[in-house]
């Protein structure tokens, strides 16, 4: 029996565990900031399995190691989650992980416990066939993805010192492998106006206007943004989200007025470059343009921070770690996977769009079930998903 044989078996021979396990994960409340419950269960099922190390860094990233190789490569999956939202849109518990005719229910299930789940199930299989190749495998559990993504990895890379030499993100890709994303970046936009009396608006300067204006003028900006040269991306957007206007009472002029912005980015833009297009579609009515701070205080007690912005990633079709994904999954199924990207952003923008690791992307559930009332994962991923993480440790550049 290949070692592809044998993962393939080991993970069918798992699924049922796999599932239970998810159940248990989305069972498991983890809102950003709350992941410590979550953890706790990942870290008993890694325990169990024998993994030859189970730890937390100082942000509270669960890590997990199998293999000692020289070597490293880590196959991540956030686990915490965005909130309910009108709960009166699910038509189940949505912390229910209650299983119906192939699909598990309930919030994180795709995005993005599924791939949790199944990274545990592929470092049992790793221990099963007594892994000893030349990489050590690196299974993160990471926190305050939702909030901002990336973050928990600058922290793994930049404070824990943890750089493997590839990764994986195991978010939502129906089981295709992925190569890449459009980054991201959020945008405060200021306007100053001066208050009179509304009785009499033509004594002052409306900051409001001056957004309205500028809104118009980013609506026509977003329809002239040009794609990626290769296609492969597409193009950039941007979107006014959030739209305030403030003065002395509800009877004048406001005189402060700001906009709040997401600029989704292609190959080849770059922050400064939307800074000054936000300026220029908006000219002598913009009085500043900022990229907010984030930073938030983590399940661990540790505060951490950084700029909202994420850049943009992707490697080339015929990079190595593609090549071994492709190798994988074609020695698991006899076929060759669909090779993607993603349309949202994922911590690939810290792992490679900051740091130069190369990533792809592999996971279980769909991508339009991520936020989504009635979030559902099928079951059927799960095992291929397992499967495909276990055996590309054996594909992998020697």
């Amino acid at each position: 029996m290949t070692k592809h044989e044998q993962v393939l078996k080991l993970s069918r021979q798992y699924a049922e565990d796999t599932t239970a396990d998810l159940a248990r994960l989305v069972q498991t409340r983890s809102f950003g900031g709350e992941e410590g419950a979550v953890l706790a269960e990942i870290e008993k099922l890694c325990r169990g399995y024998g993994f030859d190390e189970v730890r937390y860094d100082g942000l509270g990233n669960l890590i997990c190691r199998v293999g000692n190789g020289p070597r490293s490569i880590a196959i991540d999956a956030h686990v915490d989650t965005v909130l309910v939202g009108d709960e009166s849109q699910w038509t189940r518990d949505p912390f229910s992980g209650v299983v119906e005719d192939g699909w598990l229910h309930g919030r994180g299930s795709s995005d993005q416990k599924g791939g949790a789940a199944s990274m545990i199930s592929a470092g049992r299989i790793l221990k099963e066939m007594k892994y000893d190749g030349p990489y050590s495998v690196y299974f993160t559990f990471t926190v305050f993805e939702e909030d901002c993504d990336g973050m928990c990895w600058r922290y793994l890379i930049e404070e824990e010192k943890l750089v493997p030499d590839f990764a994986v993100s195991t978010e939502p890709t129906s089981c295709n492998l992925y190569r890449g994303q459009r980054g991201r970046m959020e945008m405060e936009v200021f306007f100053k106006g001066i208050s009179c009396h509304g009785s009499a608006p033509e004594r002052g300067v409306n900051a409001s206007y001056k957004a309205a204006r500028t809104i118009l003028a980013l609506e026509q900006l977003n329809e002239k943004l040009p794609p990626d040269e290769d296609g492969f991306l597409g193009k950039g957007t941007i979107v006014v989200s959030q739209v305030q206007a403030n003065g002395p009472s509800q009877c004048a002029v406001p005189d402060q007025a700001r906009l709040y912005i997401d600029r989704r980015l292609t190959w080849g833009e770059t922050k400064e470059l939307a800074v000054q297009q936000v300026m220029q579609a908006g000219g002598d009515e913009v009085d500043r343009v900022e990229i907010p701070q984030y930073s938030n205080t983590s399940w661990k007690g540790t505060t951490y921070g950084q700029e909202l912005y994420f850049p943009t990633w992707k490697i080339d079709a015929d990079h190595p770690l593609v090549q071994s994904g492709v190798a994988a999954y074609r020695g698991l199924f006899d076929r060759d996977p669909l090779v993607d990207k993603w349309t949202f952003s994922t911590n690939g923008v810290s792992i490679c769009g900051m740091h130069k690791i190369p990533l792809i992307g592999f996971g279980p559930g769909d991508e339009d079930q991520a936020h989504a009332p009635n979030e559902k994962l099928r079951v059927a991923d799960l095992p291929i998903a397992a499967a495909f993480y276990a055996a590309l440790a054996y594909e992998l550049p020697q």
